[in-house]
């Protein structure tokens, strides 16, 4: 408890250290914007005094630093008289030869900074308007581009911290499951020597029949347990006939207010499959749709073959699942049910689409009407 305290602690305070280092660079580029902002103003009251100095003074007087300073401003300038435009500075030429443009272009120019006022007579006074220069323009989307660049970094931060964190909880779901297979391999191993003393004893044969069953069940249950964190191996199998048996299994030993129903073809279909974990993803599917009904209604399981693909729909007559859960029921922990642990259908989702390649989605539900569960499956080759 300590160490998750501790370790909850330095976390926050990494955070509102990069929090104070952001809102530090945020404010300096803000300051630096705003003292860069005042130089440029001295320039161009420079600029408007030496404009001055040109127009008033006699043609013999010194004029050259005017002179300089005027041509080497590179900021776009337009000198009003009145509301009369009687000069423009490095402002492109389309901008100037469009009247309507120019006028744009005045008033963005008065958004970006308040005018400076020359006096030239008596009565007499132009308005310079100037607009930012390419480094203030540059640095006006800094922040932005900061803020994009931490918002991308945060990302591939909680991208890892996610991963890592479930790659743990998938070798410690791994790390039960296979704890579990061990776990019932024990009492499994001294059930089926009782079973051969049943079977010496000559025990009524229908009860040894069942138990035998049972045992077997127990068993596919313990291979399946056992796969979970290993990589399957694979057979091609006929997907038809498995199917069905984990179909057949589940239909004997359900209530018979359930009407159940299979529709495939009659022909073998070849798929690349590992029939334990196939057996698992279809009788999840089924007590899905089982629990959704609350034990009374329609499951029907439907196999169709388009092309290379093959679709497993599993169709029950259920509580419908809204539209904006279609992604949800597949995630681990999501469930609708006062008991249940969420682990089924992300389960399911796991061993279609990491161990099998395929797809498994919401194909289509409607609410107090049913839902089409569908598994996507390539044909093998």
């Amino acid at each position: 408890m300590q160490f998750s305290d501790r370790r909850n602690t330095t976390r926050w305070i990494i955070i509102i250290t990069s929090f104070v280092i952001v809102s530090l660079i945020l404010w300096n580029t803000y300051s630096f914007f705003q003292i860069f902002k005042q130089e440029e103003r001295v320039k161009m009251q420079h600029w408007a005094l030496s404009q001055k100095k040109i127009n008033t003074d006699d043609l013999d007087a010194d004029l050259e630093l005017p002179l300089q300073i005027i041509q080497t401003a590179n900021i776009p300038i337009i000198v009003t008289e009145k509301d009369s435009i009687i000069n423009k500075i490095n402002i492109d030429d389309d901008i100037v030869n469009d009247k309507t443009k120019l006028r744009n272009f005045l008033q963005r120019l008065k958004n970006q900074n308040d005018p400076i006022v020359m006096k030239i007579s008596e009565g007499r006074t132009h308005n310079l308007y100037y607009g930012d220069s390419s480094l203030l323009n540059k640095l006006k989307y800094y922040p932005i581009a900061l803020l994009f660049i931490i918002f991308l970094f945060g990302a591939v931060v909680y991208n890892f911290y996610k991963s890592t964190k479930m790659a743990t909880q998938n070798k410690l779901w791994a790390g039960m499951a296979k704890e579990t297979a061990h776990q019932i391999g024990t009492p499994l191993s001294s059930l089926i020597g009782w079973l051969e003393i049943m079977k010496a004893d000559n025990v009524d044969e229908t009860t040894v029949s069942e138990i035998e069953k049972d045992i077997n069940r127990l068993q596919t249950i313990t291979e399946r347990f056992s796969k979970i964190g290993s990589e399957p191996v694979l057979e091609t199998k006929d997907i038809v006939e498995e199917t069905r048996n984990s179909f057949d299994y589940l239909k004997s030993r359900f209530s018979k207010q359930v009407e159940f129903t299979f529709s495939a073809p009659k022909n073998p279909i070849l798929v690349s499959i590992n029939p334990a974990l196939h057996s698992w993803t279809i009788e999840n599917l089924m007590k899905n749709a089982i629990d959704a009904m609350k034990g009374r209604g329609k499951l029907k399981i439907m196999i169709e073959k388009e092309g290379q693909n093959i679709k497993i729909n599993v169709i029950d007559s259920g509580k419908g699942i809204p539209k904006n859960q279609y992604r949800r029921v597949f995630e681990p922990g999501f469930t609708t049910k006062k008991r249940g642990w969420g682990l089924g259908l992300s389960l399911t989702k796991r061993i279609v689409e990491e161990y099998h390649n395929g797809k498994i989605k919401v194909a289509h539900s409607e609410i107090d009407k049913g839902t089409t569960m569908q598994i996507l499956y390539k044909k093998a080759k």
